[in-house]
């Protein structure tokens, strides 16, 4: 088996077989999945000449409280049946994840096909997301809306710009290739956008786009909002409202700091009224992503916490060791010494009389991120640390539950 470096626009093609073989496309002619690859970078193994597994991660950018640092997104990691356990997926994963380290990336993330795997990578599972069902007509605004422009595909360029320039909080994500854009409009059969631009101008103010399963009464399931206020959120949800005569039921994730049920008109009669019909009423709640930190030292000094006045030595174990040489730079395992307060630091072990958190890179990384407490990890996932330690923990890190808001 050699493994070598990505050549996109040569791999494609072979990319292409791996993707259908497994279903990950709807036709041989998916342009969306090939958009995907062509802006990204990557690793495969080839047997014979042949790609049978490969790996590809997308530039882009993490929202930390109010400092963006570097991340790199795992967009794809794809095995044929006849390589499947052979430990590529893991290797190529490490690989490029350490090239992307080189190239200046802090942070790392991915959509996980399920719990577990991506851990032995240090990566740990984000917060739940919240996946609403909902009659559009039970939405209970005061917002009106202006008629909006009806957006297509050839529309990705300006989207992609309001996407960036949208209203981000903690835990954000950003993928830089505009094309990215492209390949999600195109990944549904049938979809369309509406949204608003500045006055005289191409430029979008607001938009969502929306795939539809069922034209007539749905479900639409938006599958993005952009938006820069609050206000231009809530005109979007007038729209959406404004299909509530025809559209029976519309899916989306809850936005970043928003409760949609406090939006919606007797939400519990709803439930109850709606339960086992097509157009059934619900709010499910999973975890679907990860994040695991990188760079130690860019994601300390991140975290610039005003109330926090704590020193400690951090024990790190790094599972990603397994893959790659010990003496790697993406291997995090260590003894370092950090301060957390208005500005954090981290450093050699000083101060040998320090309490100890221990943890694996994929633990710290979600009490890093907010994920969930220092405490509820001791319960949970691989952390450890003295009772006193894990209270002064929780005060100090009092962070906005985060949110990627951009599925990759």
């Amino acid at each position: 088996m050699q493994i070598r470096t990505c050549n996109p626009e040569a791999d494609v093609v072979q990319a292409r077989r791996i993707w259908s073989q497994i279903g990950w496309t709807r036709s041989p002619d998916d342009r969306s999945r090939d958009l995907f690859m062509l802006a990204a970078r990557g690793m495969v193994a080839e047997l014979d000449g042949q790609i049978e597994c490969f790996v590809t991660t997308i530039p882009g950018s993490l929202r930390y409280l109010n400092q963006d640092l570097a991340l790199t997104a795992v967009t794809d990691v794809a095995t044929s049946y006849t390589a499947r356990k052979q430990g590529l997926a893991s290797r190529l994963t490490a690989l490029q994840l350490l090239a992307d380290m080189e190239q200046g990336a802090q942070v790392a993330g991915l959509r996980m096909f399920e719990q577990g795997f991506y851990d032995h990578m240090g990566f740990g599972a984000g917060p739940y997301e919240h996946f609403v069902r909902f009659d559009p007509a039970a939405l209970k605004l005061e917002q009106r809306a202006d008629p909006p422009l009806e957006l297509t595909v050839d529309d990705w360029e300006s989207a992609h710009h309001n996407r960036l320039l949208r209203l981000r909080s903690h835990g954000s994500a950003v993928l830089d290739p505009p094309e990215l854009t492209q390949a999600n409009m195109l990944h549904d059969a049938y979809a369309f956008g509406l949204g608003y631009r500045q006055p005289d101008s191409d430029i979008l103010t607001h938009h969502m786009w929306i795939a539809i399963q069922d034209a007539r009464h749905g479900p639409y399931r938006v599958r993005w909002m952009a938006y820069q206020t609050f206000e231009q959120f809530l005109e979007l949800l007038a729209l959406l409202r404004n299909l509530g005569d025809q559209v029976h039921l519309v899916e989306m994730v809850e936005p970043p700091g928003i409760q949609l049920q406090d939006l919606l008109g007797m939400p519990i009669k709803l439930g109850r009224t709606s339960h086992g019909s097509a157009f059934e009423y619900s709010i499910d709640a999973r975890a679907y992503w990860q994040v695991r930190i990188l760079t130690l030292s860019a994601c300390i000094h991140a975290m610039h916490l005003p109330l926090a006045d704590l020193d400690f030595i951090l024990d790190l174990s790094d599972p990603i060791s397994r893959y790659l040489e010990e003496t790697s730079p993406i291997n995090l395992s260590g003894r370092y010494q950090v301060h957390l307060g208005p500005e954090s630091a981290i450093g050699e072990v000083k101060n040998e009389s320090l309490p100890v958190l221990s943890a694996t890179v994929g633990a710290f990384s979600r009490l890093w991120l907010g994920v969930r407490t220092a405490t509820s990890l001791s319960v949970t996932d691989r952390l450890t640390a003295p009772g006193d330690l894990l209270d002064r923990l929780d005060a100090a890190l009092l962070l906005p539950e985060p949110k990627y808001d951009w599925d990759f």
